[in-house]
C-alpha cells in the first residue's frame, strides 16, 4: 500500500520522543477502516505502536481531524473507558504534510470479518456482545466537565445537527442521484425525538471499532473516535444496531460477523443497554434509521475517495453502489417498520 507519508521523517520524529524506539522502524497499513488511515509501527527491538493520519486526497471541512481525536483520547485516559494510551501528536510539516498521532499498541482481536468471528466459540461471541453494551454505557457515563470535554461540540439538539451536517456532506460528496437518501432525510426530520440529556457520543461504535480480549471477550480498547461529539446517547445505541445485522435480515451487509450464532440480537442489545443505564430506549429505532442513512452517505464518500486516489482503498476493498443501495433499502425498511 503506497502512502504520501515520509516514513523517514516520521521515524526521526518517533525516535526523538524518548520512548526507546530502536531504528529502523517499519510501517504497515492495517485495519478495514477507510477514513483516517492506520499504520502498525514496529521497531528493530520488536516494540509496537499505532500511527494515525487523515486519508489522502481532498477532504471535506472538519472531517478526519486526528488532532481532535488525540484530544478526546487524551481526556479519556484516566476514565473507565478503555482506550489506547496516547503518546504524541504533531502537525509539524517537516515531519508530515498532514497531522499524525502516535499511540500505544493494544493486543487483542478486532472482529471485523466473518472469518474472525468463526474462530470464536459461541460463548465468546455472547461475551463480546455483552461487552459492547457495557463499553457503550461506560462512554455515556463520562463526566464531560471533569475530563475537560464540555466544550468539545455544540450543546444544541443533536438530531438536528446530524441531519444538517450529513445532508451537507451528501450534497458536497455525492457523485450520483439517490432519491431514497433525500426522502429518508425528510422522514427523519419530521420525526425527531426530544433530547433530554447531553453525553459523550462515540459516533461510530460497532464491532470494527473495538479491540476484544481473546481470552474472555471483554473490550480492551475502543478505537476510531474521529466522529465523536456531544449529543443524545441513544445515537450510539442506534448506530450499534445499524451495524449489527442478523441472519434473518433481508438486507444484512456490510458487517456480517454478528449474524453468527452466539451474538445477541438487536433486541437483546437494546434491552441490555437499557438495563445497564436505566435509560428509556423507545427512540432507538429513530437513531438506527439515522445511522443507516448516515452510513450510506459515509460509504458514498469512501467510494468517491477510493476512486479519486486508490491509496485510500482498504485491504477489504471499498463500498460499491450495490452495497450502498442495500444500506439505503435497509434504512427505508426499518423506517417503515417503526412508522416514521
Amino acid at each position: 500500500m503506497t502512502s504520501s507519508l515520509d516514513f523517514t521523517a516520521v521515524s526521526e520524529w518517533i525516535a526523538g520522543l524518548g520512548i526507546g524506539a530502536v531504528s529502523p522502524l517499519t510501517f504497515e497499513r492495517v485495519g478495514n477502516g477507510q477514513s483516517n488511515l492506520t499504520y502498525a509501527v514496529q521497531d528493530a527491538g520488536g516494540s509496537r505502536w499505532v500511527l494515525r493520519r487523515p486519508p489522502l486526497g481532498h477532504l471535506l471541512a472538519s472531517a478526519h481531524d486526528v488532532l481532535r481525536e488525540y484530544r478526546i483520547l487524551t481526556a479519556l485516559q484516566n476514565t473507565g473507558v478503555p482506550v489506547p494510551r496516547m503518546i504524541a501528536a504533531t502537525d509539524d510539516v517537516t515531519v508530515s504534510d498532514v497531522p499524525v498521532v502516535l499511540m500505544s499498541h493494544v493486543d487483542g482481536v478486532v472482529v471485523d470479518s466473518v472469518v474472525k468471528a468463526e474462530d470464536m466459540t459461541e460463548p465468546l461471541r455472547s461475551a463480546v456482545g455483552d461487552a459492547m453494551t457495557s463499553a457503550l454505557a461506560g462512554i455515556h457515563r463520562v463526566d464531560l466537565e471533569s475530563v475537560g470535554l464540555l466544550d468539545l461540540a455544540s450543546h444544541s439538539p443533536y438530531a438536528a445537527r446530524q441531519l444538517k451536517r450529513w445532508r451537507t456532506q451528501w450534497q458536497k460528496s455525492q457523485a450520483r442521484e439517490v432519491p431514497a437518501i433525500d426522502a429518508l432525510a425528510d422522514r427523519l426530520a419530521a420525526n425527531v425525538p426530544e433530547q433530554t440529556e447531553l453525553a459523550l457520543v462515540h459516533g461510530d461504535f460497532h464491532l470494527n471499532n473495538v479491540i476484544t480480549s481473546e481470552a474472555n471477550g471483554s473490550i480492551v480498547a475502543v478505537i476510531d473516535w474521529e466522529l465523536c461529539t456531544l449529543g443524545d446517547p441513544l445515537a450510539d445505541l442506534g448506530g450499534l444496531l445499524a451495524y449489527w445485522p442478523e441472519a434473518s435480515d433481508a438486507v444484512a451487509g456490510p458487517f456480517m460477523a454478528s449474524t453468527l450464532p452466539g451474538f445477541p440480537t438487536r433486541a437483546e442489545l437494546t434491552a441490555a443497554y437499557a438495563a445497564k443505564t436505566g435509560r428509556d430506549v423507545s427512540a432507538a429505532g429513530f437513531w438506527q434509521v439515522l445511522a443507516l442513512w448516515k452510513l450510506s452517505i459515509i460509504a458514498e464518500g469512501v467510494m468517491r475517495r477510493a476512486e479519486s486516489d486508490a491509496r485510500n482503498r482498504a485491504g477489504a476493498g471499498s463500498p460499491t453502489t450495490t452495497l450502498i443501495d442495500d444500506i439505503v433499502a435497509r434504512a427505508t425498511s426499518t423506517a417503515d417498520d417503526i412508522g416514521i
